[in-house]
Order: structure tokens, then sequence, then C-alpha cells
């Protein structure tokens, strides 16, 4: 089936994705707040047009985030898991860790850049000493590539280089490769 990933699911509109910010923003600000001492981690997946969640994303969000947990163990980084949702306007799932911001910052920049699902995914991480999330330049990290033509992502998204199908289509792509791959091995 073509595109089988956005075949299913409610469409969500600019006010319930606005509202879904919003809500992941009063969490986020709760959590640095509560934990002034730890980082936190907010995963979710970066998903274009109205389809945000659905069996399959969840479950490839599911996927990433099982393998994002082996990567932190990988590195001796403890954490925790604080809160996961699976809103109709995407899975998102928020950690907090006694680890160095920026260590956790490169642990995610990597799985982002590196792991087969983990362009879908935008990792922030936050702290109580700064008012938003690291950013990769703040941290000397190398910027976020477009999912279909590499170049730096925000130039894309800026100029809408690409359209809502040509990117669905290219996700579709990268997740019936990967669970077609899991199903091998």
């Amino acid at each position: 089936m073509p595109n089988a990933t956005f075949a299913t699911g409610d469409p969500q509109d600019i006010p319930a994705v606005l509202a879904n910010k919003d809500h992941r923003a009063a969490l986020q600000h709760h959590l640095v707040t509560t934990y002034p001492d730890q980082a936190v981690l907010a995963l979710k997946l970066n998903i274009p047009g109205p389809i945000k969640n659905n069996a399959r994303l969840t479950a490839t969000f599911n996927a990433g985030l099982t393998a994002f947990d082996q990567v932190l163990h990988d590195h001796a980084l403890a954490y925790q898991l604080v809160e996961q949702w699976d809103h109709p306007t995407g899975p998102e799932a928020f950690l907090r860790s006694p680890a160095a911001a920026t260590t956790l910052k490169a642990v995610a920049v990597n799985f982002e850049d590196h792991h087969p699902l983990g362009r879908l995914f935008d990792i922030d991480v936050l702290t109580s000493q700064q008012p938003g999330p690291l950013s990769r330049q703040d941290s000397g990290l190398p910027v976020r590539r477009c999912f279909i033509c590499d170049q730096p992502a925000k130039v894309c998204a800026r100029s809408r280089a690409h359209s809502v199908a040509e990117l669905q289509a290219a996700i579709d792509h990268t997740i019936t490769t990967y669970f077609d791959e899991q199903e091998t091995d």
C-alpha cells in the first residue's frame, strides 16, 4: 500500500497543534522547575501534514524511544521516564536525567542524525538555567539536515522547498524500511 503511514488517523488542525504545544511547554516548565538540578528531555516525532498520530506512528515512536533508551544505557546515562503521551497530535515522552545537559544534547543529536528512525525525532534538552531548549548551534553541533535533500532543515522548512506529500512519502519509506529490516533480523 503506497504511503501506508498516513492512510489512517484523525487530521489535526492548527489550533489543536498549538494547544498541544502549550500543554508541552507547561509540562516542560513544570519539570525543569521541579527538578532544577536535572536536565529534561522531550521527545516527539517531526510529522508534517494533518495526520500526526495513528497506530503506525505510535509504533514508530515506541521503537525509537526503545532505541534511544538503549543509547542512553550504552553511554551509562541515567534517566527516568516522567511522562508519556499518545495524543492525536502525536506521541511524546518526557525524561529527566542527572547527566550534563550538553552531554545529553550531543547523544540526542547523534541519535537524530544516525539512527534509522532518528531523523523523524525531535529531542529537546532543557534545563532550569536556560530559557529554552539547548540548540545544536549553542552546543557546537551540526545543524539538522533536511530529510529529503540534506540541506539545512530550517532553510527548506522556511522556503517550503518540499511538499507535504513528498515529506510524507520519504517518512513512509523510512518507517517501512525500518520495520521490514526488523522483521528480517
